[in-house]
């Protein structure tokens, strides 16, 4: 299943051909690791992301009809699931961010590993970058 962003179906592929939860797991961990530091001024209501457990931000910008992301968490896991979601939407359109069929997250397997929780959390950042998405595209 493509996604509409190169770097998410390599991100997923990725996931998809490891068999071991623990390696999806150090992979996302990873992630997490290379993320930037998020500027103070972004750590508000306005780009927390709704219903997740543990306190995530994310912060889209349009430069040259390109997304730009940036984000953090509280919670190392989520963390890396922010970034995976920020390297597989970066550069993108707003159209093709907006336009991503959240059925990718179920090819990761990272499912089977996540609390229910965790899993939802997942999807409500999705869902938050592709409404931000969707905006910036509006102007």
């Amino acid at each position: 299943m493509a996604t509409g962003s190169e770097k998410l179906d390599q991100i997923v592929e990725r996931l998809k051909s490891t068999a071991d939860p623990k390696r999806r797991y150090e992979y996302v961990l990873w992630l997490a690791k290379k993320l930037e530091p998020l500027p103070e001024e972004f750590r508000n209501d306005a780009f927390k992301v709704k219903g997740c457990v543990s306190q995530v931000y994310v912060v889209g910008q349009l430069v040259d009809g390109k997304l730009h992301w940036q984000g953090d968490s509280d919670a190392a896991i989520t963390k890396g699931l922010l970034a995976l979601l920020i390297e597989g939407l970066e550069g993108l359109e707003p159209g093709a961010a907006a336009g991503i069929d959240p059925g990718f997250l179920s090819e990761t397997g990272l499912q089977a590993s996540l609390t229910p929780s965790r899993a939802n959390g997942f999807l409500n950042i999705l869902k938050l970058m592709q409404a931000q998405a969707s905006a910036l595209a509006a102007g």
